[in-house]
């Protein structure tokens, strides 16, 4: 992936090395995730949307406007190539993004990144490094231990920086369905779906962000030129890596279709390919899809 020498963004806060060891994880609000581990946080909270009700973006129309107040990001002390990515990559996400709601005559309000180890304060509540990525409403911001990119390469055998970049550009994938209101309809969907139901209506939802990161790859490699032999099968490598099938197949050894909150291996890699092929956010869909 090539990125050396872009733009890189001041919404990237460095925590590391401030020691914020220990303690369970306070569900102080809400959060949407990426990986295996994360559903333990994501299950209390990403129960559904109605189908129904598709944001304007989705059909052609604008989307709405939120207006959020967020602290003032400190510049990121480090300048490590790790931290020199992730400010990059998020700024890949903000320029791709801007560009989308500008077409549809709205403003895009960018998300913060949060760099941490073993533990950090959250909106949400208190974040780990053993929940994966993933991004809090509360407070526009996605939070993420470098080390996560590391366990992709030890548990499973994912490498490479785009498949680092599509991880991050899921989550903020996420930060776009909270500004244009999807997040609040899941949330206030959950209240009245069953179990099995709720994982169901998940399942889009996640499926969606997948989607959004593909829209985000084929724009920014458009302006930029980012993509490298080999790069998109990476990130394809980390969609299917991640299903939730891959994953209880590996842990448990049988799978549960029934329980699934983030989509099958197949399922992720197709809609991040979907997003990709059209750069266009009316094809990320989920919820009107008849099949995933």
């Amino acid at each position: 992936m090539r990125w050396e020498g872009d733009r890189q963004s001041d919404n990237v806060e460095d925590r590391r090395g401030e020691g914020g060891g220990g303690g369970g994880f306070g569900f102080g609000g809400r959060s949407i995730g990426i990986g295996t581990l994360v559903i333990a946080l994501v299950g209390g909270w990403i129960f559904g949307i109605n189908p129904m009700t598709i944001l304007g973006l989705l059909s052609g129309g604008a989307p709405q406007q939120v207006s959020q107040q967020q602290s003032q990001p400190r510049q990121a002390p480090a300048n490590d190539r790790e931290s020199q990515f992730v400010r990059t990559t998020l700024a890949y996400t903000e320029d791709a993004w801007t560009q989308v709601f500008r077409e549809q005559g709205a403003q895009y309000q960018p998300a913060k990144l949060v760099i941490f180890d073993g533990s950090t304060g959250t909106a949400c509540g208190r974040g780990q490094s053993a929940t994966g990525p993933f991004y809090c409403p509360a407070d526009s911001s996605v939070y993420i231990d470098l080390s996560f990119f590391r366990t992709m390469q030890q548990r499973f055998n994912v490498e490479g920086e785009f498949a680092q970049a599509y991880v991050i550009a899921h989550e903020v994938g996420h930060h776009v369905q909270n500004l244009l209101g999807i997040s609040n309809k899941v949330h206030a969907a959950q209240q009245r779906a069953s179990e099995t139901q709720g994982n169901a209506l998940s399942v889009r939802l996640e499926l969606q962000a997948d989607c959004f990161a593909g829209v985000w790859a084929k724009r920014t490699n458009k302006e930029k030129q980012i993509l490298e032999s080999g790069d998109v099968e990476t990130a394809l490598n980390a969609a299917s890596a991640i299903g939730d099938d891959a994953l209880q197949r590996q842990s448990r050894g049988v799978v549960v279709p029934d329980s699934f909150t983030h989509g099958s291996s197949a399922q992720r890699v197709r809609w991040f390919q979907r997003g990709l092929e059209s750069g266009e956010v009316s094809a990320c869909n989920t919820f009107e899809a008849r099949q995933l």
